[in-house]
């Protein structure tokens, strides 16, 4: 069981204010007011900004090259830290990145640091979760030194340099989700759901021994959409808040090892341990809408993405190739409670189409499968990330090695993406 707790004792990082403690009127102000909490890098549409005195107003940090205010032994630290987390925004107008010794955040178009915040003592972060673009943020203690116990979810307010509320749980943390009315906490075999403003549990469920952390949740306003695993290997589970339904949809036969849902919460795609196929499903009645093939060979899946219009799905894997698959789905009957789709069994068998579906029935499903239309090769060894970039027809891939690749795939021709930028963000010298 979660327990809510204040914060009395002053956090290791800088600015620290001893006096700390949850309020919840200062969570209520910020969602209040969330239009206005943007931070604003170059490059990134201007907001505009409330009365401090009233609101909770953006003020992080700038990048330490460009004037930053964090501890001078901090900035001038230049060893390479070790990277515990990586991860998008809501949006992927940003990512995030847990180290050994505190936590950076980064803009993407254009490419910069915008932030970081390392320890005093050099004590590591292992969840760092953004709010989109704001000064709130969740964080988890990680590493061999952990900043945090790993059992709790730290509340941190940039603005304020400290934390303002935190989670305990009875197990370590394995994954953070945030949406701006809700909070997500992953355990193994648990999943609590908490609403934003003042930390009230709403829900409880249980799942599958889930290592990982897999949950994902929409983030249209209004519609709160959550997937987690199910009870049973292969299962995913939905929850429709808005309808108060939960479908539960059996996607493979083997264990999931990924899956992701659309912004709207309309679509989710899955991957299995066997990381040879993906299934695209309609959340609201679980239909099998489409099946991509990864490849022929057994593979990890890193990481799903569907692009904003859910046109294309972006796939990463351990085979270091990060793939496009073209969507061939009718999005316009997706929001429909009743569906008019055919049995699952059905769908399997008419939406993997290709060129060679006319000997379907004589080849083996290998051959009939759909393919990729762009593919981008990277180097092996490395877990990558990807989503879709803010730019037409880009992605943008995040390696655990600190490689930030931005690529531009051609839909008429498709084949290999063509490389537009590349930068190693642990090492800002080294890009190209």
């Amino acid at each position: 069981m979660a327990t809510l707790s204040s914060f009395s004792s002053p956090p290791p990082f800088p600015n620290p204010n001893p006096n700390s403690e949850f309020v919840s009127p200062m969570l209520q102000k910020y969602l209040d007011h969330q239009e206005q909490q943007q931070l604003i890098p170059p490059g990134i549409e201007e907001g505009e900004n409330e009365n401090q005195s009233n609101s909770i107003t953006p003020n992080l940090s700038p990048n330490p090259s460009t004037g930053s205010n964090l501890n001078s032994s901090v900035s001038t630290d230049r060893s390479q830290p070790s990277l515990l987390h990586l991860s998008f925004n809501q949006d992927y107008g940003c990512f995030t990145t847990g180290t050994d010794r505190g936590f950076r955040i980064y803009n993407c178009d254009p490419f910069r640091e915008i932030f970081r915040r390392d320890s005093d003592n050099g004590g590591g972060i292992g969840t760092v979760e953004m709010l989109f673009r704001c000064n709130i943020l969740a964080l988890v203690g990680g590493g061999d030194n952990p900043q945090y116990p790993m059992n709790k979810v730290m509340i941190w307010d940039d603005h304020q340099g400290r934390c303002i509320g935190e989670l305990s749980f009875r197990s370590e943390v394995r994954g953070v989700r945030l949406r701006r009315d809700r909070i997500v906490v992953v355990l193994e075999q648990k999943i609590f759901v908490y609403q934003f403003k003042d930390l009230k549990l709403l829900h409880q469920i249980e799942t599958i021994s889930n290592p990982k952390g897999l949950c994902e949740v929409s983030q249209v306003s209004g519609s709160f959409v959550l997937i987690c695993p199910g009870l049973q290997k292969g299962q995913v589970r939905v929850e429709h808040y808005a309808s108060k339904r939960t479908k539960f949809i059996l996607a493979h036969d083997s264990r999931i090892a990924c899956f992701t849902l659309s912004k709207d919460g309309h679509l989710l795609a899955t991957a299995s341990t066997k990381g040879t196929l993906v299934r695209i499903f309609n959340t609201q009645d679980g239909t099998l809408l489409q099946e991509v093939r990864r490849g022929a060979d057994r593979a990890e899946i890193y990481s799903l993405s569907f692009s904003p219009c859910s046109q294309w799905l972006a796939v990463s894997s351990d085979k270091g190739t990060v793939h496009v698959f073209s969507l061939k789905i009718n999005l316009g009957n997706l929001g429909s409670e009743n569906s008019n789709s055919p049995p699952h069994s059905e769908l399997s068998r008419t939406s993997s189409s290709s060129s060679l579906s006319f000997i379907k029935g004589v080849l083996p499903k290998y051959f009939s499968s759909e393919w990729s239309v762009a593919q981008f090769h990277l180097p092996e060894g490395s877990q990558y990330i990807v989503a879709f970039g803010h730019q037409k027809n880009t992605v943008v891939i995040l390696g655990l090695d600190g490689s930030f690749y931005r690529c531009k795939f051609d839909p008429a021709t498709g084949g290999e993406m063509t490389q537009l930028e590349y930068h190693n963000f642990l090492k800002p010298e080294e890009s190209f």
